[in-house]
């Protein structure tokens, strides 16, 4: 741990670190700000860093007796501009919110500070957390997207700004920009890390996630958010290999065949040591997507109607689109999704019978050359609609440099299978960052 830089540090390392007293939660804060200052011009990853904020709070953590200090004590945590801070703005992505100063914390930055971190400053979210990008860029390449929503947690956590990240995914907002980024993204099971305290776009759907370097940072900072006992704080080794369904892709989208060798080579690998087990999409869930979509659209426009309907002009065109798609949709066809859901929840659930996992893309490609967009998260649309647990795992990457991911989910409540078989694979998928 010596040898590396403060601010290349990961979770775990910089929590290990401050509590054997190697550091102190200023030092570790000054190096990632100084990272900051060398980097964040290109990449854009903060909406609100207050410096001297930041020195407070490590400088009260350093003061804490040991006695005092919780699991993640001394460290600094990117946290999503459309989650509620009582002491930063929350504004959301939009013009609309610029200044919103929150009554309260959101529940899981009670839980945050509860557990010994503090806020390092608020991250570039889309609009109101939908498709209409921020300023945020690629850490690995500024011409192409970071992905979104979760834009500037992805990005900061890769690009060594902070060790870890909070976001939140309706869609693929956590496993997109992860696998975009060349981080660990982890969507536990839904409702698993409460919701409370930040924006609703879909309640059905909205679901928070954490981003690290590694497995075992995304497993960490979960659990001091998720609900007692939910998540463990870190993942128990397998006793055994795991045995994995293997889905090639998704039947509404589109894979770039090259980009896809790199992800075929990371699962021929876990086949060396692993059982994995090619599986078919099933023929009757064919276009669930379409469920995700009407569910997510008609809610949208449910809670967010009324902002329309008072500041259409300052939304964007593709916020403003999507509201009036899902004013347009049929109570009874939203009802109809709503149990569509309820029995896709119990079809996949079944498909990972025997099995301990299932792999999948995080993405159908690396992060696209477009800043106008947030690319496409059509490989996370499923997970997203049945509330699954899901992680990405970066595996490498294509010919341009940049990463690639791999998506692995479980059923609802498996979180804790789900991070010890990500650490088992991770493992095996050795991935070096940009730090």
């Amino acid at each position: 741990m010596s040898q590396k830089p403060l601010h290349a540090l990961t979770l775990a390392e910089a929590v290990g670190g401050i509590a054997a007293g190697k550091f102190h939660a200023r030092a570790l804060a000054d190096a990632e700000l100084a990272r900051i200052d060398a980097t964040d011009a290109a990449i854009q990853a903060w909406t609100h860093l207050d410096r001297g904020a930041v020195h407070a709070a490590a400088t009260r953590c350093d003061a804490t007796p040991a006695k005092d200090r919780s699991p993640l004590h001394g460290v600094g945590i990117g946290v999503k501009d459309i989650i509620a801070t009582v002491d930063m703005p929350t504004q959301m992505g939009s013009v609309v919110y610029a200044g919103n100063r929150p009554h309260a914390d959101a529940t899981c930055i009670a839980r945050l500070k509860h557990a010994g971190a503090y806020v390092f400053g608020k991250t570039v979210t889309t609009e109101l957390a939908y498709f209409h990008p921020g300023k945020t860029r690629n850490p690995w390449n500024p011409r192409h997207t970071p992905g979104g929503s979760s834009s500037g947690s992805a990005a900061a956590v890769a690009a060594g700004h902070v060790a870890g990240a909070i976001g939140t995914q309706t869609n693929g907002s956590v496993i997109r920009p992860a696998a975009y980024c060349g981080v660990v993204g982890f969507k536990p099971t839904k409702d698993a890390i409460p919701y409370a305290g930040a924006l609703v776009f879909s309640e059905s759907l909205d679901q928070m996630g954490t981003f690290a370097r590694t497995v075992a940072g995304a497993a960490l900072l979960a659990s001091a958010l998720a609900d007692p006992g939910a998540i463990a704080a870190v993942p128990a080794a397998l006793a055994k290999a795991p045995r994995f369904a293997y889905l090639g892709d998704f039947p509404w989208t589109e894979l770039d065949c090259a980009d896809d060798d790199t992800r075929e080579a990371a699962a021929t690998t876990l086949r060396l040591a692993a059982d994995v087990v090619q599986v078919d999409f099933p023929a009757d869930w064919r276009d669930v997507h379409l469920v995700h979509r009407t569910i997510m659209l008609y809610e949208a426009a449910r809670n967010r109607g009324q902002l329309q309907d008072r500041e259409r002009g300052r939304l964007s065109a593709k916020l403003n689109a999507a509201l009036d798609e899902g004013r347009a949709i049929a109570a009874a066809d939203y009802d109809a999704a709503l149990a569509a859901r309820q029995r896709a929840i119990a079809a996949f659930t079944r498909l990972l019978d025997g099995f301990d996992a299932i792999l999948a893309p995080s993405a159908p490609s690396a992060a696209p050359a477009d800043l106008t967009a947030t690319g496409d998260p059509a490989c996370c649309t499923l997970w997203s609609l049945v509330g699954f647990p899901a992680i990405n795992l970066p595996v490498g990457l294509n010919a341009d440099k940049l990463p690639i991911g791999l998506q692995i989910a479980s059923p609802l409540g498996t979180d804790d299978r789900l991070l010890s078989v990500a650490a088992w694979a991770e493992a095996r998928l050795p991935f070096t960052g940009l730090v």
